[in-house]
């Protein structure tokens, strides 16, 4: 295996002969959590490279887990997109973490849809629209007629 280093020193991952870096499970967790939230700002890649003194490639690097994100980029990653250090590593899977489930705990798997599923433009539109309805029947009616179209049993709040 060769031994290259990427901008912070630490060691790429190679294939068996020594070629293309795969993203590290881990990396690439964080990556997504880095695009979810930064769409959910609406903000371009370029955008957020620039407030960070970096190119959008960069910035893509580090969404697709191809690069590692050093502490102190995370930090500021964390400052420009308003959010805790912790958030890039909420609800991480354990299949990305390696760290068994607890005995007794359901599987988290709807949380994983939850990100997938923000991390999409389409989605992200969607959110931003339908939090912006007020009223409670009209968000009530949407909520049935998507679960209608997706084949879902409408769920009736008073369990009727």
């Amino acid at each position: 295996m060769i031994d290259k280093s990427n901008e912070a020193g630490v060691p790429d991952e190679a294939d068996e002969r020594g070629n293309s870096r795969r993203a590290n499970p881990i990396d690439r967790y964080v990556g997504e959590r880095v695009k979810m939230r930064r769409m959910l700002l609406g903000m371009s890649q370029e955008r957020l490279g620039e407030q960070l003194g970096l190119t959008f490639q960069q910035v893509q690097k580090y969404e697709k887990g191809v690069n590692r994100i050093g502490a102190s980029r995370l930090f500021d990653l964390a400052q420009v997109l308003g959010v805790p250090i912790q958030f890039f590593y909420e609800n991480i899977p354990s299949a990305v973490s390696g760290q068994p489930q607890a005995p007794g705990f359901a599987d988290n798997r709807g949380e994983s849809y939850v990100s997938d599923f923000l991390s999409s433009r389409d989605s992200v539109e969607l959110n931003k629209a339908f939090a912006r309805i007020t009223d409670p029947r009209v968000r009530r009616s949407i909520v049935d007629m998507v679960r209608s179209i997706a084949g879902d049993e409408p769920v009736n709040p008073r369990g009727e």
